[in-house]
C-alpha cells in the first residue's frame, strides 16, 4: 500500500473528489481526517470507511477554509487524533460565476476569493508550519482547475481563484523546499461531482464534449492521481501542476472535416 502510515487531511472531503479521496487514501493505507464545513456529511464519510473494513482510518472536523484559524485547527486536530500529518490536500472549493459586468462583488467575487484562493493558502501556510515543526516532510497537494490557465464562459473570479493557487503551488515548493516539503497543484477538467451533475443533461453532454474521450472524468480518476503525487514514488514531482483533465487543454474542439 503505496499510502502505509501517512496521515492526510482533505478538506472538502465529504463529496465528489474530495470524498473519492478519502475513500482511496484509505484503501492505500493512510489515516484521513475528512475536513469540511458540513460536519454531518463529513460524518457520514467516516462511517462509509468503517462500514467498508477501516475502522480508525477516518476521523470527521467541521471546518471553513475561509477561517485560518478552523484550518489551523484542523491541523492540530489531525495531529492529536493520529499523531502526525504528512499530507495536506487542500480540495475545498465553490463554483459558480456569471458576466463580469453583471457581477456584484460582494457575492460574486469575494466568496470565492474567500475560499477557492484564501482556503488555499490558509491549509498551505498550516500545513507547512506543522511540515516544519515535526521535521519529517510533508506533501501539499492544492485543487485548482484548467480554468486557472485560461479564460473561460462565466468565470472571471474563478479563474482567478484558481490561477492564485498555481502561483501558491510554486511559491510553496519554493520556500518550503529546504524543509522536505513538495508542493503540486492538479487542474481538473469536466468531473462528475455533484457541482456538475446538477446540470442538464444537454450541458453535460457539451461538457463531455469538451475532453478527449467525449466522457466526464470520474472523481475516482482523480483520486488516483491524487494518491500517487501523496506517495514517496512521485518525489521528483514538485513545484509543478498536473493536468487532470483528459486533454481538455490541449485540444479546441472536434469538428467535422470537410472533404478536400
Amino acid at each position: 500500500m503505496r499510502l502505509e502510515d501517512k496521515v492526510a487531511i482533505i478538506t472538502g472531503g465529504a463529496s465528489g473528489i474530495g470524498r473519492a479521496t478519502v475513500h482511496k487514501f484509505v484503501r492505500e493505507g493512510a489515516r484521513v481526517l475528512v475536513a469540511d464545513i458540513d460536519l454531518r456529511r463529513a460524518e457520514d464519510v467516516v462511517a462509509e470507511v468503517t462500514a467498508a473494513g477501516f475502522d480508525g482510518a477516518a476521523a470527521a472536523a467541521q471546518v471553513d477554509v475561509s477561517s485560518f484559524a478552523d484550518v489551523e485547527a484542523a491541523v492540530a486536530r489531525a495531529v492529536e487524533v493520529f499523531g502526525k500529518l504528512d499530507v495536506m490536500f487542500n480540495n475545498a472549493g465553490i463554483a459558480g460565476g456569471k458576466p463580469l459586468l453583471d457581477h456584484d462583488p460582494e457575492v460574486d467575487y469575494a466568496p470565492m476569493i474567500r475560499i477557492d484562493q484564501d482556503g488555499v493558502y490558509h491549509g498551505i501556510l498550516a500545513a507547512g508550519r506543522q511540515f516544519r515543526d515535526q521535521g519529517t516532510g510533508g506533501v501539499i497537494i492544492s485543487t485548482s482547475s484548467i480554468y486557472g490557465e485560461q479564460a473561460a464562459e462565466l468565470a472571471f473570479s474563478y479563474s482567478a481563484a484558481k490561477a492564485a493557487v498555481i502561483s501558491f503551488t510554486r511559491s510553496a515548493a519554493y520556500e518550503l523546499a529546504e524543509f522536505g516539503v513538495r508542493a503540486v497543484a492538479i487542474t481538473p477538467g469536466r468531473v462528475g461531482t455533484p457541482i456538475i451533475n446538477q446540470f442538464s443533461e444537454e450541458l453535460r453532454r457539451t461538457f463531455a464534449s469538451e475532453q478527449l474521450r467525449g466522457v466526464m472524468t470520474e472523481p475516482e480518476e482523480i483520486a488516483d492521481v491524487v494518491a500517487f503525487l501523496a506517495s514517496d514514488e512521485s518525489n521528483a514531482i514538485n513545484g509543478t501542476v498536473v493536468h487532470v483533465d483528459d486533454g481538455y487543454s490541449s485540444f479546441k474542439q472536434r469538428f467535422d472535416l470537410p472533404t478536400f
